[in-house]
């Protein structure tokens, strides 16, 4: 079936989310900034190990540096997009709606909690590589392995910072169905130089959400986002 491992995900998020409503109750506030201190050093180890796995290369037995102009170049152009379209002012106020429509007025960190969580879960190769995969040959398996991720790390995220992690669902949802809707189109565009090039700016901004979860707000990291497509643009235009 095309689109189940959207489903799948996104059936994952929301068990997770659920679990860490009911469970986040009963933790004390020290121990919920432990836990969402925890998640933002597994954030940070996990966006450093897929960066460096992209721009260091064994050579001569010694490590080389790679792709550095890359890097900055998607970085520096793609962030300037995001900032200029103001992409994560777009991202707050969709999050200011989902709060008032689920009535949560009273929940002051709803809008930084569905912002953190859905910039946690919905960036990197899984999920657009997973999706192409889903929507030309119905192999979900890569989008269920990362919604086993997806469940512990939205689990945890939402004991400690609340419900609004939960919502990260939507965005997830909307991106890879959108994803797999257009895999025929995107296909011939996913070589495996884009895809490299993907992860390692991808992992980039997944270690940015990281640092934003320990010294709030240092990076903008939704604005950010358009140095994903600058550096597949990168690997298709080389």
């Amino acid at each position: 079936m095309i689109g189940l491992g959207t489903l799948i995900d996104g059936g994952f998020i929301l068990v997770g989310g659920l679990a860490g409503l009911a469970f986040g109750r009963f933790l004390t506030p020290r121990i919920q900034d432990t836990l969402l201190k925890a998640t933002a050093v597994a954030i940070l180890f996990v966006g450093l190990s897929g960066a460096l796995a992209g721009m260091l290369s064994l050579e001569g037995g010694k490590l080389a540096a790679v792709n550095s102009a890359l890097v900055v170049g998607s970085l520096a152009l793609g962030s300037l997009i995001g900032e200029v379209f103001d992409l994560e002012r777009q991202l707050d106020r969709f999050g200011e709606w989902l709060k008032y429509a689920t009535r949560s007025n009273g929940d002051s960190a709803f809008v930084d909690a569905f912002v953190t969580a859905s910039l946690s879960v919905a960036v990197g190769a899984m999920a657009i590589v997973g999706s192409i995969q889903d929507g030309l040959t119905g192999d979900w398996t890569t989008l269920a392995l990362k919604g086993a991720i997806d469940a512990l790390l939205v689990c945890t995220m939402t004991a400690s910072m609340g419900k609004g992690c939960i919502f990260s669902v939507i965005p997830v949802v909307l991106l890879q169905g959108g994803v797999t809707v257009l895999a025929q189109i995107l296909n011939p565009l996913m070589t495996a130089a884009a895809i490299a090039n993907l992860s390692t700016v991808g992992s980039i901004l997944i270690f940015c959400v990281g640092v934003d979860l320990i010294w709030s707000k240092t990076f903008r990291v939704a604005n950010m986002l358009p140095s994903v497509v600058i550096a597949m643009a990168a690997a298709l235009l080389a």
